[in-house]
């Protein structure tokens, strides 16, 4: 007789800082390489039985379907050398939002409940932090620099220039957006308005504020981040603290659980 067995955890783990990236390399792969793959290996096995039947002396001619693999086999290369290329962006951004994720992780000793890869609608929250200072939203900037040279981000209190140049999507205006979300998300769930602090943090580069915000918001290196934190003086109670991070376990729970029975 067969005996049913369950899991031990009363609850799923949350989420893992990068594991949104993670999922998206994955999907890149399958998205990427799967169709091509296949194609390369019809012609391949097309071409193949050409190939025999034409040593043995039948008068099939092969040189067509071995045009056409060697097609795909160049469709294929194009389509893994993109894949690479987005891999490694990938790679870099998943890598910078888990050292990220492991120097906010130590802020726990300081009373912080530490929340990582934050699911929302169509997009996720890198980091957020909910403990005596206040509440954080923490979007992670992992981008490569010069190898030479000491090339900095300029925040104008509007918007962020990287190494001279502004980006294609303005970090300040996502940050923002992503602290309004998970303002709106505590206040449904809790009954509380708890004002959330947009930051954006740049590992490796040095960060320039030439003009203080209009609205709140913090763009630093993520060391500088945890002393701020360290420093800041003490806005939430121990029991909003608790009532803050246990609606958000909760949320991300839900919202993993409702994504993954609408992936079935």
């Amino acid at each position: 007789m067969k005996i049913e067995k369950k899991s031990p955890l009363k609850s799923a783990p949350l989420r893992s800082a990068g594991q949104s990236i993670q999922e998206r390399q994955i999907e890149l792969a399958d998205e990427v390489l799967l169709g091509p793959l296949v194609f390369v290996a019809f012609f391949f096995g097309i071409t193949l039985f050409e190939w025999l039947r034409y040593l043995g002396l039948s008068s099939p001619n092969p040189w067509l379907y071995s045009l056409l693999l060697l097609l795909s086999v160049g469709f294929f290369v194009y389509r893994l050398l993109k894949l690479r290329s987005e891999l490694m962006r990938l790679r870099l951004a998943k890598d910078g939002e888990r050292a990220v994720g492991q120097l906010l992780d130590t802020l726990r000793a300081d009373g912080y409940q530490v929340f990582h890869d934050v699911l929302g609608k169509d997009f996720n929250l890198d980091h957020v932090l909910i403990g005596p200072g206040g509440v954080f939203t923490v979007e992670t900037k992992t981008w490569s620099k010069p190898a030479k040279g000491s090339p900095e981000v300029l925040f104008d209190g509007e918007a962020i220039r990287v190494g001279g140049l502004e980006p294609d999507r303005n970090p300040v205006i996502q940050a923002r957006a992503q602290a309004g979300w998970l303002r709106s998300v505590l206040a449904e769930s809790t009954g509380r308005d708890f004002a959330v602090l947009p930051v954006v943090v740049f590992p490796g580069w040095f960060i320039k504020t030439t003009t203080r915000p209009r609205q709140p918001l913090w763009v630093l290196e993520p060391k500088a981040l945890v002393k701020y934190i360290k420093h800041r003086e003490p806005e939430l109670t121990a029991e909003e603290i608790a009532q803050a991070g246990f609606h958000l376990s909760r949320f991300v729970r839900t919202e993993e659980a409702r994504r993954a029975q609408a992936g079935r």
